[in-house]
């Protein structure tokens, strides 16, 4: 096997780990073992667990946006296009809720860790740029202009969506996170202007 599909196969590892067990729990020794390889496979692939712990990160973010970037891509006018985003992404929250909760525990992993804060500070960056991005692309294909500095409407958007998340784990009242997602869509709607 290839050392890039071993890489591929100890992150899904890792994942279904964390999503089972928690991050915590989540040592090299039980990754391989989910992965059903040796324990010096992982350190060929990996220079620590850090590095896998980020490449998890990235992988349930850019999972998540994926699926939210592509509905925003197809045709209709802004409002909806942001609404059937937001919905896209909900869907996704509600069909993997323990992705979204490790994704919550390896924030709180690092913080902790001595060591590994700046994999929290990396998570953190990685969800700001991809909500640039998504903004950033809404924008010119909409032929509009946002009207509050994307830097911060991008952390305005990460709040929102972590917030929604984190409070649906808890209850899941999907009815009400529905809600909050519809007004933040109003919201941003209203935070445009016809680009010059």
């Amino acid at each position: 096997m290839a050392a890039k599909d071993r890489r591929e196969h100890l992150i899904a590892a890792a994942i279904r780990v964390m999503v089972r067990d928690g991050v915590a729990k989540a040592t090299t020794r039980a990754i391989v073992n989910e992965a059903d390889m040796p324990l010096g496979v992982f350190h060929y692939c990996f220079k620590s667990r850090e590095e896998l712990l980020q490449e998890v990160i990235t992988r349930l973010t850019d999972s998540s946006v994926a699926t939210a970037r592509q509905v925003f891509a197809s045709e209709g006018d802004l409002g909806s296009r942001i609404a059937n985003s937001l919905n896209a992404f909900w869907q996704g929250v509600e069909a993997s809720p323990g992705e979204h909760q490790v994704g919550y525990e390896l924030t709180h992993y690092a913080l902790r860790q001595a060591g590994f804060e700046e994999l929290a500070q990396r998570q953190y960056a990685h969800y700001l740029e991809v909500h640039q991005e998504l903004l950033a692309e809404a924008a010119e294909s909409a032929g509009i202009q946002w009207t509050v500095p994307l830097s911060v409407l991008a952390r305005y958007m990460n709040s929102v969506l972590d917030g929604v998340t984190l409070c649906w784990l808890v209850d899941r009242d999907s009815e009400s996170s529905r809600d909050v997602l519809r007004l933040a869509a109003q919201h941003l709607e209203a935070l445009t202007e016809k680009a010059e």
